[in-house]
């Protein structure tokens, strides 16, 4: 595809990833087998509500790894952003379907997100492999901080959330150690300090709406 093909393709994928969840996941639902307790509608709220922010994280996964597959100039690490970005779609498919157990719906504000993240992986790819994947390391160190936090901010009887944050946290996890041995950049502090300002900002807005 020329440029102006693969943005329209990136649009319209930003479009499905933000607004909905038509992707089915490749891997097992991790709370398939977990039985729900019965939760309180205030546990069940801020369990919701966690879900959308997390579900938000992901839209911006989407946007981030798209945004890098697209300037990457390496085919190896081209391949590496979609794997990843297929990955994170089982991430976000969960997210949505504990959304819907919850009687709750994903934020108003993805659309934003993804573009602003498609962005930023656009202008890391850009500026080379190695610090496309120190971008993709320092997200994804963020994220697996994110996810403790929130685990342990859940009432321990929701187990079936809990079942898919762990999962998650295993996968980020593993991302960031792929960056790594491929040979990551180590990012200036400022860029992180920026990242981790940004990441805050999407977290409590979507936390509400």
């Amino acid at each position: 595809m020329n440029l102006l093909d693969q943005i329209i393709s990136e649009i319209d994928k930003g479009i499905k990833f933000s607004i909905h969840n038509y992707q089915k996941e490749s891997r097992e639902y991790p709370a398939k087998e977990v039985i729900e307790d019965d939760l309180t509608e205030i546990q069940r709220n801020h369990s919701a509500n966690l879900m959308r922010v997390n579900h938000s994280g992901e839209v911006a996964a989407q946007g981030l790894y798209r945004g890098q597959a697209m300037t990457a100039r390496l085919e190896g690490t081209r391949t590496k952003m979609d794997h990843a970005a297929q990955e994170e779609l089982d991430h976000l498919s969960w997210c949505n379907q504990r959304l819907e157990e919850l009687n709750d719906k994903p934020s108003i504000l993805n659309p934003i997100w993804y573009g602003l993240s498609f962005g930023m992986g656009a202008i890391a790819g850009a500026a080379g492999d190695k610090w496309s994947l120190g971008f993709v390391h320092e997200t994804e160190d963020q994220v697996v901080i994110h996810l403790e936090e929130h685990l342990k901010k859940l009432s321990s009887k929701d187990k079936k959330t809990i079942a898919i944050l762990e999962q998650m946290r295993i996968d980020e996890a593993k991302h960031s150690q792929d960056a790594l041995d491929s040979g990551a950049e180590n990012l200036p502090e400022g860029v992180k300090k920026l990242m981790a300002v940004v990441a805050k900002v999407m977290t409590k807005s979507s936390y509400y709406v």
